[in-house]
């Protein structure tokens, strides 16, 4: 079971909460999340996502190393306005910090689009964080590229905004 990736079990909620939560208080553009989401809050989102998803295509996988999940991916069928019903979307991928670079992350974004190819689409598509080198590039030495679209997160009240940029890639 050491470095797997599979589908989440509802118990894993908690686990994936945790991880998020930690993410987003290691990084400043997600930080603010931290006080709109408890934690008891984030793990009844992520079990009901696991457990009652709102379609079935919507799947969350988790990966597995030596001290249980420490990471975690969410598929679905794409939300933009511009997609075809051959378009998935990688929703989430998050690899807890401390185990960076153990090729979880390598093995859950081919997991996700195994998924997604298994569900029946033919494209796959990301958002990432315009300034987020480490993530870009990670994307792209795996095959994904830019297609064009962009758009901005927050910019409430004196919030700035975060910019996001699409990454896409054929997987049919």
């Amino acid at each position: 079971m050491i470095n797997t990736v599979r589908l989440a079990m509802p118990a894993e909620a908690v686990d994936i909460a945790r991880i998020q939560r930690k993410v987003w208080a290691d990084d400043p553009v997600w930080r603010p999340m931290l006080a709109r989401l408890t934690a008891d809050e984030a793990t009844q989102v992520w079990h009901k996502a696991i457990t009652r998803p709102e379609l079935a295509t919507m799947r969350v996988l988790v990966a597995l190393g030596d001290r249980g999940v420490v990471g975690f991916a969410a598929t679905q069928p794409s939300t933009d306005p511009d997609a075809s019903p051959t378009t998935g979307q990688l929703a989430e991928l998050v690899v807890s910090p401390e185990v960076r670079g153990s090729g979880h992350g390598s093995r859950l974004m081919q997991s996700a689009v195994d998924t997604l190819r298994g569900d029946g689409f033919e494209v796959a598509t990301t958002w990432v964080v315009a300034a987020d080198d480490v993530r870009r590039a990670f994307l792209v030495s795996a095959g994904w590229g830019p297609d064009g679209a962009h758009r901005e997160l927050g910019a409430e009240g004196d919030e700035q905004g975060v910019k996001l940029v699409r990454l896409h890639t054929a997987i049919g």
